[in-house]
């Protein structure tokens, strides 16, 4: 639903009861009684809001919102029944007498959180919870989806005014911020979001030339220089030049929904190894994406990829070169930019309708710059369609 004056959209009521009825049999499988969801993604998406909350899911009742503030938005924007007000934490144990069993998620609340429930509730086990809510989130639904294609509308957008702002001399931080302040109007919330401890996510990962083969914290071929040591990654202050590729990855956010992408442009011309080496780039995606449609697993399609960069001869570039290779071909995506399903070692699970993803085969070349493609990908019941519907060859201005 929708209101007309702020034109903010809440998530139905009916599409909140799937989840957690999806949610239910996996916490019945781990034997828990009831599960807690204090980690802000995961109660948005079984709950609807990110007011200051945390959820209570018992297995066989109705869940309970808790909220500190602010009450009156988390019951508008939450259609769950029981949305009430938390001034002591203690508050909560009437919800949970008698519980031997009881979820937490571990993977991200802090430990003397953790502590603190342990005090409280001295009685029950505490599970991780987390890989529950995961999983169901693992496929999306049709009004997850619509919300994917408004951001990947943003996005379309945004790529479309790469070429005419972009100049000599301009700055990767400076076209970074041109972007943003076109993108934010259309509905781009800024922020991008990632499960992690010290990852922060951003939009503005524009590198050129040198920078392009800069590696850094980010779990990613190419990291970028950034700005400074307190955020030392994506784009810097270097002014971008004629005959170097220009590698553009803004990802969007709309209503809390991501759209991944990464396209190439150039001023006046692309060196030849650049443009070889994205083409490549492009005939892996191809590949990788009709192989997933026999069934294959992601782990399976993350080392055919490998083959296929070896076999064109430009292996040692691909993912990064040693020792910063990255383990990874593409990432799940959804309403945070690092979800499942994983195209990467280890996820041997094939890729099923409803699971959106990020592929992004990227080649770096040291000292020299990086070029590559990503597209946000979704898995369709007879093939799959890309999201990301952008023009896809390299921009020469």
């Amino acid at each position: 639903m929708s209101s007309s004056s702020t034109a903010m959209t809440f998530t139905p009521g009916e599409e909140i009861r799937t989840r957690i009825d999806k949610l239910r049999p996996l916490m019945e499988k781990s034997r828990l009684d009831a599960a807690f969801f204090h980690y802000k993604i995961d109660y948005y998406y079984l709950a609807g809001t990110m007011q200051d909350a945390f959820l209570l899911v018992p297995l066989e009742r109705d869940p309970v919102l808790f909220v500190r503030r602010d009450l009156k938005r988390a019951r508008r924007e939450s259609p769950l029944a029981e949305v009430i007000p938390l001034k002591a934490l203690e508050e909560i144990r009437p919800y949970v007498v008698g519980m031997t069993r009881i979820g937490l998620q571990l993977d991200v609340m802090p430990y003397n959180m953790v502590m603190k429930y342990r005090d409280l509730l001295p009685g029950p086990e505490f599970v991780d919870a987390s890989p529950m809510v995961k999983a169901v989130r693992k496929k999306k639904s049709s009004f997850e989806i619509t919300l994917m294609e408004k951001a990947a509308a943003i996005a379309k957008k945004v790529y479309a005014k790469i070429p005419e702002v972009l100049h000599e001399g301009m700055s990767e931080i400076g076209l970074g911020g041109v972007l943003e302040a076109y993108a934010k109007p259309l509905g781009h919330e800024g922020i991008l979001r990632m499960r992690s401890l010290n990852y922060e996510p951003y939009t503005w990962h524009i590198l050129s030339g040198r920078t392009g083969s800069i590696v850094s914290q980010a779990d990613s071929p190419m990291g970028g220089l950034g700005l400074s040591p307190a955020f030392p990654v994506g784009a810097s202050r270097k002014k971008m030049r004629k005959g170097e590729p220009i590698l553009v990855d803004f990802g969007v956010n709309y209503h809390g929904y991501h759209m991944d992408l990464t396209r190439m442009y150039a001023l006046g011309h692309m060196p030849d190894q650049f443009i070889r080496a994205y083409e490549v780039c492009k005939e892996i995606e191809h590949a990788v994406l009709e192989r997933a449609l026999q069934g294959v697993a992601a782990s399976e399609l993350f080392r055919y990829s490998q083959e296929l960069a070896e076999s064109s001869g430009f292996g040692p570039y691909y993912l990064g070169y040693e020792p910063h290779k990255v383990n990874f071909l593409g990432h799940g995506i959804g309403i945070e930019l690092s979800e499942l399903p994983f195209l990467a070692p280890k996820h041997d699970y094939p890729l099923e309708e409803g699971m959106t993803f990020a592929i992004e085969p990227k080649m770096v070349f040291p000292g020299k710059g990086a070029c590559g493609i990503e597209d946000t990908v979704l898995m369709e019941k007879t093939g799959y369609r890309i999201l990301s519907d952008v023009d896809d060859r390299i921009a020469v201005i």
